[in-house]
Parts: C-alpha cells; structure tokens; sequence
C-alpha cells in the first residue's frame, strides 16, 4: 500500500478535499473518488490516518484545527446540518466575543457525533436560505448565528452586547438582524435584543429616554426635564439627556447610554464631551446605562433617589 502523499497523487480529486476540508473526510467521500475500506483500513493501521467516528476520519494523526474540527461536527451531523451561533459568527469574522466550542445545528431528533470540543443543537427552524457557504462549508448568515447565540444565552446582558457588536463590527445591518427576529418568533431575550438594536438606531430622543421618562412617574419622582441644552468649553450646544433643577441652584444631570454608547468611537467622543461640559459644585452628572431602566428599575430608582435626595 502506499503511503499517504502517494494515494494523494494517484487519486483524482483526493488532495482537493483534504485540503478544502483541512484533512477530515468521511468514508463515502472517499469511496466515490476510488479510496475503499481496504486502502482506508491500510492507513487507520499504518497509523497516518485516524478515525473521529464510524464514518469522519482524519487523514494525518496530529491535533485538529478549529477549522477542521468545524468540518468534523458537519461532516459528522445528517445533511441539513450548519456551523451556527458563536463558531458561525466567529468565521464570519467577529472579534472579541470568542467561544472555546464549535456549534452545529441539526435538525431535531438527529443523532450527530459527538465530541468533547463540541455543542449540538437541535432547531426546527432550519432553512436553507439561512445558511450561507464559507468555502464549502454550510454556515449559517450573520443575522441568524446572532439572533441563535443571544438566544441560548442565560444572560440578557450578553444577548444585548452582541446585537451591539455585530453591528458595531460592521457584521450584520439592523434591519437584517429585525427581520431575523421577527422569523424566529419567540425566543429567549428576543424583546431584549430588539430593544438594544432600536436603541443603536435610536438617536437622541431613544427609546431609553423614553423608558427612563416613563420609570421616573411610576416611581414617585419629579419628571425631569428631556433634551436640555448646555454650551460646552469651546461654546459648541451640546444635547444632555436629562436633567433636573433643584432647590438652591442644583442640577442633577442623567445621561443614558445605549448600547451603541459601546462602540470605541463613540465612547471616544462621549468621554471628551463629559470633560468639555466639565463640572461644578452645583451639578451632579452621572451615566446610566439604558437597559438598565428597563431591566434593573428598582436598582435604577435608587440610586437617582439618592441624587435627589428624594
């Protein structure tokens, strides 16, 4: 038998696939280029080869890549099956939010490999055009491994953050990632990760000044007054959220920050704004951040309670 850069050479098509699939094959991929079970027994016996399961192999006895180990879990998984959630949008490129496992989706009721490096996750919702191919590989869009990963996640904080990276990473478009939302219909911390995404869109008069707005009435404290205008040090009119004038002078300054406060330059800017407004023995300024009004109101209650002396 001869040995694995000779079987490469001599059969059409076999250096192709292992170099497209970063050396995981399965048997049946095999079979139809001419490599059959007593050539793959030759090289699981030479040890060049390795077996991950019944059918998925590796054709060299080194460690796996994650690339490879992505091919595993859908070469492993029934037909239909796509990289998804976190793996899905760490092939498409978003930083800063890395995930040790690879996640598959597959069909429900399926009975994909299984690995100690992997995540399966059963979906009734799975469609064809929400998958995409990266480099032969199925994968699903930016906007559904988003909506997926923020859903399966325990933590509201988490969903919101990376609805606002994958748009602030330039991934996925707000719009795209509305209409995923409105496709999967209910799904955990799907009011959250709207939320978050209405608030990148939102502007000055957000939905976050409206909620804190509305969290002021029913917790007894005085309206305050939306939008005012300030002069900063280089006489620019500059826009606060909200404010409250108080007895002997006082004003006590809210902004709210929403998600979209998190991008690097627009915390740049936020930051030399707060130094420009400055501050004095008569105004109190404090940032908040907006889900918290909606998400943590007792908390948020508090603590303007205790700048109003209230």
């Amino acid at each position: 038998m001869t040995g694995s850069r000779e079987v490469y050479v001599s059969v059409d098509g076999l250096r192709e696939l292992v170099d497209r699939q970063h050396g995981v094959v399965t048997r049946s991929q095999l079979s139809r280029l001419g490599v059959g079970p007593p050539e793959v027994a030759c090289h699981l016996a030479a040890l060049r080869w390795r077996a991950l399961s019944e059918q998925v192999l590796v054709t060299h006895r080194g460690p796996l890549t994650r690339a490879a180990r992505r091919w595993a879990a859908v070469l492993g998984a029934p037909a239909g099956s796509v990289i998804g959630a976190w793996s899905a949008l760490e092939v498409g490129g978003l930083e800063g939010w890395h995930r040790d496992p690879i996640h598959v989706v597959v069909p429900r009721g399926a009975y994909p490999d299984r690995h100690p490096w992997l995540v399966v996750h059963e979906s009734r919702r799975l469609r064809e055009e929400d998958a995409v191919d990266a480099g032969g590989l199925p994968v699903h869009s930016i906007a559904r491994a988003a909506v997926d990963a923020g859903a399966w996640q325990r933590s509201w904080r988490t969903a919101a953050g990376l609805m606002a990276a994958v748009v602030q990473q330039r991934l996925g478009a707000t719009d795209d990632l509305f209409a995923m939302l409105d496709t999967v219909g209910k799904v955990r911390h799907r009011k959250v990760m709207r939320l978050a995404l209405a608030d990148i869109v939102g502007g000055a008069d957000s939905l976050a000044e409206i909620d804190f707005a509305r969290l002021c009435r029913r917790g007894g404290l005085p309206e305050p007054a939306r939008q005012a205008v300030r002069t900063d040090a280089r006489g620019r009119r500059r826009f606060l959220d909200v404010e409250w004038r108080l007895p002997g002078g006082r004003r006590f300054v809210v902004e709210i920050d929403g998600v979209g406060h998190l991008e690097r330059d627009r915390w740049y800017d936020d930051l030399l704004r707060d130094a420009e407004l400055g501050a004095d023995a008569a105004t109190v300024r404090i940032r908040l951040p907006a889900m918290a009004a909606r998400y943590e109101p007792e908390r948020v209650l508090a603590v303007v309670r205790r700048h109003l002396g209230w």
